[in-house]
């Protein structure tokens, strides 16, 4: 281990240390417990061993899962494990093991074996190069053009179908693309990092293209609650324009950061589509799987589920051989384990609701209500699943929300939240900014996938997640207030 690692090591030793042993007052948190107070130790440890490096990111997870099981499950050490007094601070609530454990296979992780089955099958036959030929073929051979195509059709995947599962489907179709690209400068990276940017930005395209956005519509369009009945198409024809403006701004940051040597990708994909018993066993699994992971709403088969599918056809069918099983990135699958495991341990612990809880969102003025509780959820999704974030967030800020109008209702005036478009602006914003945060591998399992590549850093993910996601916040609050003023949402 060289200096470098030893000092990043170091300092996440002392922060994470400093954190546990600060004065509980300090933290600002109403009845923060023993337990809850140990989580944020070991956030804190988590975070700065992922930026800093000092061991593989992988690797982190899986030191971090241990920490968790030995300090704030009810397995944990005998002498950590403690009561709660009357009179005393409240020790707190210690996770199950069973539960941290889980993590390992936690329905996204069997989404991800699926997705990488998906890949070697394809790979195995040649039908990730055939779907590269025909995919690219509209856009031309121009370095730029190949860039945009992959996330215009990115983007459209996602739309409809899992973020998680497009980026899987997106980087089997890619492989024969990217391999043969060692000589084109920085243009691979700009390949590998086009697709989560594009998984992560294209849900924002309709309703159902990420959770945060239907938990947000639960609560706008709640018959006890608001009512606003906002539909599929009223929702597409604004934010579909939007995330197509998106696209083409991180189009044009991917080619400035990140630009190709040359100006032309000679991409060719030899041979023809193969004619044999296990190639036709691929091309029947990849049409019936992509088709259930777009249509899940219908069939009412979760995506997770569908992404068994590949699993169990491949191995029964010979498809795939134990030798395969080498090619899984494994250590993708620890290092979003890592990640779910302390959004358990945020959640379970009762820390993430009493962080919420304590910020008086319902004291501040409208614009900083607003414009917070978006800041507040990037952050939170940056290290935690977005889904969870957005879950938790909206409840509180949808009742916050109530509260103002009902207040104003009550004295004849105006809700201060209208002249900013109300509670669309507020809830739809959080929505929003649980997709624009990507700035590391672990904020979303398509940035994972891309990590697992291998062809990118944790910095350059970084860096262009950073200004993509900064820049898509600003403008989406931009069109919102628009909205808000044209009150297209009521």
């Amino acid at each position: 281990m060289n200096s470098k690692k030893i000092i990043a090591l170091a300092i996440a030793v002392i922060c994470s240390l400093v954190a546990l042993f600060l004065p509980a007052e300090y933290y600002h948190i109403q009845n923060l417990s023993v337990v809850e107070q140990r989580v944020i130790a070991l956030f804190v440890f988590a975070a700065l061993m992922w930026i800093g490096e000092a061991i593989p990111i992988w690797t982190t997870s899986v030191v971090v899962i241990v920490l968790m099981l030995l300090s704030i499950s009810d397995s944990s050490i005998i002498f950590l494990r403690g009561e709660n007094i009357e009179g005393m601070r409240a020790f707190g609530k210690l996770i199950k093991a069973k539960t941290i454990m889980a993590t390992f296979a936690d329905p996204i992780i069997m989404l991800f074996l699926g997705g990488f089955f998906l890949a070697i099958g394809a790979g195995k036959c040649g039908l990730d190069r055939n779907l590269a030929r025909v995919l690219f073929k509209p856009f031309g051979n121009k370095s730029a053009n190949v860039l945009l195509g992959l996330m215009f059709v990115t983007a459209i995947f996602s739309m409809f179908m899992s973020n998680t599962a497009t980026a899987a489907m997106m980087f089997a179709v890619m492989a024969p693309v990217l391999a043969p690209m060692k000589d084109s400068g920085k243009g691979r990276i700009a390949l590998v990092l086009a697709i989560p940017i594009a998984a992560n930005v294209g849900g924002i395209g309709t309703p159902i293209g990420t959770p945060p956005n239907a938990i947000a519509l639960k609560y706008l369009n709640d018959p006890e609650g608001l009512n606003l009945g906002i539909g599929f198409g009223q929702w597409m024809l604004v934010m579909t324009p939007f995330v197509i403006a998106i696209i083409l701004l991180a189009w044009a940051i991917l080619l400035r950061i990140f630009p190709f040597y040359r100006k032309e990708l000679n991409i060719s994909f030899d041979g023809k589509f193969e004619k044999s018993p296990k190639a036709y066993i691929v091309y029947a699994t990849f049409i019936v799987t992509v088709l259930l992971w777009m249509c899940d709403k219908i069939t009412g088969i979760n995506s997770n589920v569908v992404a068994m599918i590949p699993i169990a056809v491949f191995c029964a069918t010979g498809v795939i051989t134990k030798e395969d099983l080498k090619q899984i990135n494994w250590d993708v699958l620890w290092l979003v384990a890592g990640g779910f495991a302390l959004s358990v341990g945020l959640k379970e612990s009762g820390l993430a609701e009493n962080m919420i809880n304590s910020i008086p969102f319902g004291k501040w003025p409208p614009i900083e209500t607003i414009i917070g509780a978006g800041l507040l959820c990037y952050a939170m999704s940056t290290f935690i699943s977005n889904t969870a974030t957005t879950a938790l967030l909206v409840p509180v800020l949808a009742t916050v929300a109530n509260g103002m109008e009902k207040a104003a209702e009550m004295s004849g005036g105006v809700s201060p939240l209208e002249a900013f478009g109300g509670v669309p602006t507020l809830l739809i914003g959080v929505a929003l900014s649980a997709s624009f945060a990507m700035a590391l591998p672990i904020s979303t399992p398509p940035n994972a996938i891309a990590h697992a590549v291998g062809l990118t850093t944790q910095k350059q993910m970084a860096s262009i997640g950073l200004i993509v996601g900064i820049v898509g916040l600003i403008f989406g609050y931009m069109l919102l207030f628009v909205l808000g003023g044209f009150k297209y949402f009521y």
